[in-house]
C-alpha cells in the first residue's frame, strides 16, 4: 500500500477516519474554550494550562491500571463508549457557574476514561490496515490531527468572539457524539485481540515486560519526554497572548501537518530513520526565542517551524511497533499514547508554574531548553548502547539500536516476550519498509 487512494479504498478506513476527525475537532474546540473560560475566571496561566491539558495528567493512571483492556475488550463498543462518556463530560463542563474544583474533577475523569482509547484505537488500525499500510495510515491520522487542529483552533477562536465558552463546549460535545456514531455504525464488530479478562494485575505484568527491554524503554522515553516538554510551551499560548491564542495553535498545527506529510509520504524509507534526532532538535529550538516576547507574526512562524519536528514521532512509532509482538501492539501503543499524554499534562503544569513566577515567554524558553537537554541525553544513551555491544549504529530513529540490528538479522516469534533484552523484534515485510504505532 503506497498511496492515499489505496488507503481510503480499504474497507472501514473511511468511517474510522471520519470518527477520528470529529473527535479531534471536539478536543481542539473544547480545549480552547475551557482554557479561555478558566483564564477569564481566574487570570492564572497555571490553571488555564492545566484546564486545557489536564486530562493528560490522568493518562498514566489509565496506563497503570486499565491498559490491559486495550487488547482484551471489543474495540468498536469500547471506542463508542469512550466517545459518549467524553461527550457527557464536555456537556457537564458547559454548565454555568461550575466551581473550578468541579471543572478539574471532570477534566481528570475524562482523561482517565480516554486513557484506554489510544491503545484500542491504534491497535484497531493495525487490524484494519495491512502491515505495509500501517505507517502510511498513521501518518494520515497525524496529518488529520494537524488539519483538524488548524480548523478547530481557528474555528474555536472565531466562535469565542461571538459565542460564550459554554456554547463552544456544547458544540464540542455534539462532535463527540458524532464521532461515537461514526464508530458504531461504520465499523465491524471485532473480538478482542487477546484472550483473558482485563485486570490491574495483567496490566502491570505486561507493562513490566514491555518496560524491561532497554531498546523499547529508550524509544518510549524518546516519544514521551522531548515533545511533552514542547507541549508545555504550547500550553502557554493563551496566557502569552489571549487574543491570538487561536492563531498560535493553528500555526503550530499547520507545522505539524507539514512535518507528517514530509516524513510519512515524501522522505524515502531509507532516509527516514536518520531524521529522528534532527527533528526533535527542530521541535524545541524555535521556542528559545520566546524569552524576547516576539510579536504575533513571528511567534506564529516560530510555532509552525517548531511543530514540523513532531514528525519525529512517526519514525519512533515505527520502531516501537517493530520491537513489539503483534498480540501486544494495542497495549504498547496505548502505553506510548498514555505516557505521551501524561508528560504533556505534567509539562503544561510545570510550564504554567514557571510562567506564574516569571512570564509565559521565559517559561517557554525554559521548557524548550529542557527538551533539548533530554534529546541530547537520550541520544548519548543510544550511542552508549552501541559501544557496549561493540557494533555500529543501527538504522533507527532515536535510540536503543541494538534491537534494530536484531530486526535486520532475524525474525523471531511474535507470540511472546521472552527476556528483558530480547525485545521480541519483528521483521517488517512492507513495501514501505515501515509501520508506526500517538
Amino acid at each position: 500500500m503506497r498511496s492515499y487512494r489505496e488507503l481510503f479504498r480499504t474497507p472501514e478506513f473511511p468511517p474510522f477516519f471520519v470518527s477520528a476527525a470529529a473527535r479531534t475537532a471536539a478536543q481542539t474546540i473544547s480545549g480552547l474554550a475551557l482554557g479561555t473560560l478558566v483564564y477569564r475566571a481566574t487570570g492564572s496561566p497555571l490553571l488555564s494550562a492545566v484546564s486545557m491539558f489536564g486530562p493528560q495528567l490522568a493518562q498514566m493512571l489509565g496506563a497503570t491500571f486499565l491498559m490491559s483492556g486495550a487488547d482484551r475488550l471489543p474495540p468498536r463498543s469500547t471506542l463508542t463508549g469512550i466517545q459518549l462518556a467524553t461527550a457527557a463530560g464536555t456537556a457537564l463542563l458547559a454548565l454555568p457557574g461550575l466551581p473550578i474544583g468541579v471543572v478539574f474533577a471532570v477534566v481528570f475523569a475524562e482523561g482517565l476514561i480516554a486513557s484506554l482509547g489510544g491503545g484500542v484505537r491504534w491497535g484497531l488500525l493495525n487490524e484494519i490496515l495491512t502491515k505495509e499500510g500501517y505507517l502510511l495510515g498513521r501518518s494520515v491520522f497525524n496529518m488529520l490531527t494537524g488539519l483538524m487542529q488548524v480548523a478547530g483552533y481557528a474555528t474555536g477562536g472565531a466562535l469565542l468572539t461571538f459565542l460564550s465558552p459554554q456554547a463552544c463546549l456544547l458544540l464540542a460535545a455534539a462532535l463527540s457524539v458524532a464521532s461515537a456514531l461514526a464508530t458504531r455504525f461504520g465499523l465491524t464488530a471485532r473480538p478482542p485481540r487477546a484472550s483473558g479478562r482485563p485486570s490491574v494485575a495483567a496490566t502491570w505484568r505486561t507493562n513490566a515486560l514491555l518496560w524491561s527491554s532497554r531498546p523499547r524503554r529508550l524509544t518510549l522515553l524518546g516519544l514521551w519526554v522531548p515533545n511533552g516538554l514542547v507541549v508545555g510551551c504550547e500550553s502557554l499560548y493563551v496566557s502569552y497572548d489571549p487574543g491570538a491564542a487561536g492563531a498560535l495553535y493553528a500555526s503550530a498545527a499547520l507545522g505539524m501537518f507539514v512535518g507528517d506529510v514530509t516524513v510519512g509520504r515524501l522522505v524515502p524509507p531509507g532516509r527516514r530513520p536518520r531524521l529522528g534526532v534532527p527533528l526533535l532538535l527542530l521541535l524545541a529550538t524555535p521556542y528559545l526565542f520566546f524569552a524576547l516576547h516576539p510579536g504575533v507574526p513571528l511567534a506564529a512562524a516560530a510555532a509552525a517551524l517548531a511543530s514540523i519536528g513532531f514528525g519525529a514521532s512517526l519514525v519512533q512509532q515505527e520502531r516501537l511497533v517493530a520491537l513489539t509482538p503483534d498480540h501486544l501492539t494495542g497495549h504498547v501503543l496505548g502505553l506510548q499514547s498514555s505516557g505521551t499524554m501524561t508528560l504533556q499534562g505534567v509539562s503544561a503544569a510545570l510550564a504554567g508554574t514557571v510562567a506564574q513566577v516569571t512570564s509565559p515567554g521565559v517559561a517557554m524558553t525554559v521548557m524548550a531548553a529542557a527538551s533539548l537537554a533530554v534529546t541530547g541525553a537520550l541520544t548519548w544513551a543510544g550511542q552508549g548502547e552501541d559501544e557496549r555491544t561493540g557494533q555500529c549504529s543501527a538504522q533507527a530513529a532515536g535510540w536503543g539500536s541494538r534491537a534494530a540490528r536484531s530486526l535486520r538479522a532475524s525474525r523471531p516469534s511474535s507470540t511472546a516476550l521472552t527476556s528483558p533484552d530480547s525485545a521480541a523484534p519483528r521483521e517488517k515485510t512492507s513495501g514501505l519498509n515501515q509501520a508506526t504505532g500517538e
